[in-house]
């Protein structure tokens, strides 16, 4: 007697959703033909993603799609989704979006039912996936539901047999529900998980005054996914945007040419020069030179035809040129040649993961040879340190992967110097650090410039003093006889005299 084996299961395929980032937390998209559940609170952009999915689908992939509205009526979501881009009538007259308009109406007799079933609802699901050739389906929400069912076992059923129904005509599901808590039970119901294949959970948590947004992948059936929870950012350009840190893969090449800082002097103490590819983290108390530094680094990139771009959270377009205007550097004439953009913007204007996606726009649009931010102390008062760290560690591989030179400042917490906070949280992840002090000597107030580290290439170990006057800064010699400049507090010898080569720190 012969034993047939059962046929073996077809692998589980991927659907590219076509949000952006999205994808790679899925590891390739939404499971193919299966549902999905998209759980949030109030806020956390369930609809708009809902809606995302069905756009994507039709405009990138020739996909046709069905909105079935539980909730909102088809014109409030032509209407709200329109500020996305998202022409949803006229894709209705082309035929690829169709909407399952079973939202309760304010006239509407709310009726509580028993032994009611969904099968008129799943007549019309049927005959829309039909007539579009529909392979993406949406259904928001479906908490609406239960004030219509008393018997939330009924209902279950119910959307069992919608699953199951849309499922043999091949099409790919996502439907929506309401969370009470950001990290409580998935759903208010405890039913809506259960009816899914794949759940996601869409939070919009309040962490030290500021919103965030994120998304977690709690299950796939059957397929892999990325752990954890991954920021995202709606915005009117683009929707939904996921930012995830795993897409920021340490590949890209390591360049051996160097660029010039702008200060001859400077360039030796690095070594020749940065690296074409590295990030320098400009550390200095206010009034130390760091606008200046940076100003000699825009220079230099001029001199040298490379473009600069130069996104400034502190002062004004305006006041910047004035300042390098001061120092010789002419910016407007940079600015009318092309060579060089700034672009200020008000730290709290936005979220940081919006600030990170317009900076990374500004920087493919204008494709420059040099990137300053100043300063990202600016940027950590207006978010948590979690956000602002997936920023820098974002940002910082972007411009990596272009091969292009940053700067970013940060101002020292004590005017004698000091960690600030944002050194702390980002020196590993930059290649190089300028250290700008104030030195006190004899009552007389002077400046040091320390090159703290620099990756792949040996550097200047001294201190070096520096002046600033009407034609920049100029480095001179390393200081003497003088310790504890770092940490604000200079040691002196037994004698009474200054610890080191020489005893009078004006030897120097």
């Amino acid at each position: 007697m012969s034993h047939t084996s059962p046929p073996a299961p077809e692998p589980i395929t991927k659907l590219h959703t076509g949000i952006p980032g999205f994808d790679t937390v899925a590891e390739g998209g939404l499971p193919r033909g299966r549902t999905t559940l998209i759980a949030g609170t109030a806020g956390s952009a369930k609809t708009v993603f809902a809606t995302h999915f069905l756009a994507s689908g039709i405009r990138d992939a020739g996909e046709s799609g069905v909105f079935i509205t539980f909730e909102d009526t088809p014109e409030d979501i032509r209407r709200n989704m329109l500020g996305f881009g998202w022409d949803i009538a006229g894709w209705e007259r082309e035929g690829k979006w169709a909407f399952v308009d079973a939202a309760l109406r304010a006239d509407d007799q709310a009726v509580v039912v028993g032994d009611y079933d969904l099968g008129a609802l799943l007549a019309r699901v049927e005959h829309a996936v039909k007539r579009t050739g529909a392979a993406r389906v949406s259904m928001d929400s479906v908490n609406a539901l239960f004030a219509r069912f008393a018997d939330h076992g009924t209902l279950r059923a119910e959307l069992y047999r919608i699953s199951a129904a849309l499922k043999e005509l091949g099409a790919t599901v996502v439907f929506t529900a309401e969370r009470i808590d950001e990290y409580g039970e998935v759903s208010r119901y405890g039913v809506e998980e259960f009816v899914a294949d794949n759940v996601l959970i869409l939070r919009n948590l309040l962490q030290e005054e500021k919103r965030r947004r994120t998304v977690e992948i709690l299950k796939f059936r059957g397929t892999s996914h990325q752990r954890g929870e991954f920021p995202f950012t709606v915005s009117p350009e683009r929707g939904i945007t996921v930012l995830p840190l795993s897409a920021m893969e340490l590949t890209q090449s390591s360049s051996d040419t160097r660029v010039t800082s702008g200060l001859p002097e400077l360039d030796r103490m690095v070594g020749g020069g940065y690296f074409r590819d590295s990030v320098i983290l400009l550390s200095g108390a206010t009034g130390t030179g760091k606008t200046l530094t940076v100003t000699h680094f825009v220079s230099g990139g001029y001199s040298a035809g490379e473009r600069s771009l130069l996104f400034a959270f502190e002062e004004s377009r305006e006041q910047l040129a004035r300042n390098a205007r001061g120092w010789g550097v002419d910016f407007e004439r940079m600015s009318e040649e092309g060579m060089l953009r700034v672009v200020p913007v008000y730290p709290h204007a936005m979220p940081i993961e919006d600030h990170l996606l317009r900076m990374r726009d500004a920087i493919d649009e204008f494709r420059p040879g040099r990137v300053i931010v100043d300063s990202l102390s600016a940027l950590e008062r207006v978010t948590s340190l979690r956000s602002f760290r997936e920023f820098i560690i974002n940002l910082t591989s972007f411009i990596k992967h272009r091969e292009i030179v940053g700067m970013f400042t940060s101002t020292a917490s004590k005017l004698t110097g000091g960690d600030s906070v944002t050194e702390k949280h980002i020196s590993t992840l930059t290649d190089t650090i300028l250290l700008l002090r104030y030195v006190e000597c004899r009552g007389e107030l002077r400046r040091g410039l320390l090159v703290l580290k620099m990756r792949g290439s040996p550097h200047e170990k001294n201190i070096r003093e520096f002046t600033i006057d009407a034609t920049g800064m100029h480095v001179g010699e390393p200081f003497r006889g003088i310790g504890g400049i770092l940490g604000g507090t200079f040691a002196r010898g037994a004698d009474g005299g200054w610890d080191g080569d020489a005893e009078d720190p004006d030897a120097a």
